[in-house]
């Protein structure tokens, strides 16, 4: 958690004035990629890395904004923001996720003022653990709670959703706007993407080894890598995804997502479709399965099949959907050589990024000091590795 105190002096030396306070989490996704955008499943947890937004109102109609990661300030004019191109071009990337958002508020209503806005991450950069997501919610709801607007969580991420697709151009799904503003501490996230109806699944309380003498923790490990075309191809599978339920719907009618295609469907097709459109398919359908398979298996404490989702939940990201890379599957493998790993797989949307893994507690010392070195040895990298708890969502917090 950011040190508020250390960001109350930085706001004070730079904008003068007793900020208010708030925080957004990352996110882990423990199964079920890519299928938000296709209207299907997946169990995401909010995790303890923040993006903490201080902020104090002006008496115009401009927004003041310093990045102290980025080290850069730049101003926004809300009565232009409604106007501007989308996607805003020529502008700091890391901006146009808190421009975007101020324009979601304002077209959705919310009278906006003017305001000096702080901002800190923790949540890696590039890592697959959802940075962007946390920094549009810390800044939705600090620019929503400082006009006096009360809006629901699931406003505040469905809106903030909008701002990436529309004016950052990633045509990205509901499921990490939704894990950072829903997040609930000891709980994963079963999110219908359709509907966005959700349920908490009891998450430390369900893991517990099959002796129940120890815990089963979380651990994040990083590649520490982030390959340059991860952006375009991400928008790319959605696409491929588009031209998949078209094909079907006009075979068969009546889909509108791969939500609604069977595995056999699919396979009953696939005489008619390209081989690369196919896989994307395939690996929709069936990682829809997984997921509603991996909650049986969590509500049930069978942490050995909830692992075997896991793999093959990574394989079918490798093979069929083709967003791992060499690091991470590297770091997969890795993990199943070491006794007390139930399950590995990439998280996020891959070329890099994080594996999530699930750890027996008293093997997380052993864990961390073997794929560290055993990853620095293969790669001379240095990875990240972080044993994560869940965590509530977006919230005020006090100073």
């Amino acid at each position: 958690m950011s040190d508020l105190a250390m960001l109350r002096g930085e706001f004070a030396q730079r904008f003068g004035g007793e900020p208010a306070f708030y925080q957004a989490p990352g996110r882990v996704n423990l199964i079920g990629e890519y299928t938000d955008y296709n209207g299907g499943f997946v169990m995401p947890a909010a995790i303890g890395f923040f993006t903490t937004v201080a902020i104090r109102p002006r008496s115009d109609r401009r927004l003041r904004v310093h990045s102290l990661n980025i080290a850069k300030t730049v101003e926004l004019d809300l009565e232009t923001l409604r106007t501007t191109q989308l996607p805003r071009r020529g502008q700091p990337h890391w901006s146009n996720y808190v421009a975007g958002v101020a324009r979601s508020l304002l077209l959705h209503g919310v009278d906006l003022q003017g305001a000096d806005l702080l901002i800190h991450g923790e949540v890696p950069i590039g890592s697959g653990l959802s940075s962007s997501a946390a920094l549009e919610l810390a800044c939705a709801l600090a620019l929503a709670d400082t006009a006096g607007a009360s809006l629901e969580p699931q406003t505040l991420a469905l809106l903030c959703q909008q701002a990436e697709n529309q004016f950052v151009g990633t045509r990205c799904g509901i499921m990490d706007q939704f894990a950072s503003a829903c997040g609930r501490a000891g709980h994963a996230l079963l999110i219908d993407c359709r509907s966005t109806e959700y349920r908490l699944l009891p998450l430390e309380a369900q893991m517990r080894s099959p002796d129940d003498l120890a815990a089963v923790r979380l651990v994040i490990c990083n590649t520490e890598v982030r390959h340059h075309h991860a952006s375009g191809e991400y928008n790319r599978r959605r696409e491929q995804c588009e031209l998949a339920v078209q094909y079907l719907n006009g075979i068969a009618g009546s889909v509108t997502s791969l939500r609604d295609v069977s595995l056999e469907m699919l396979q009953a097709q696939r005489g008619g479709m390209k081989d690369v459109i196919f896989r994307r398919s395939r690996h929709v359908v069936e990682e829809n399965a997984r997921v509603e398979g991996a909650a049986q298996a969590l509500a049930e404490s069978n942490l050995g099949r909830f692992g075997e989702y896991m793999y093959a939940s990574h394989r079918s990201l490798r093979d069929d959907f083709e967003v791992s890379c060499l690091e991470l599957d590297l770091m997969v493998r890795l993990a199943t050589e070491i006794d007390g790993v139930y399950g590995a797989r990439m998280t996020g949307g891959g070329f890099g990024g994080c594996t999530v893994n699930l750890v027996r507690d008293d093997a997380v010392e052993r864990f961390s000091a073997l794929v560290g070195e055993r990853y620095r040895h293969a790669t001379g990298r240095e990875s990240q590795i972080y044993v994560c708890g869940s965590v509530d969502g977006v919230a005020r917090v006090a100073a």
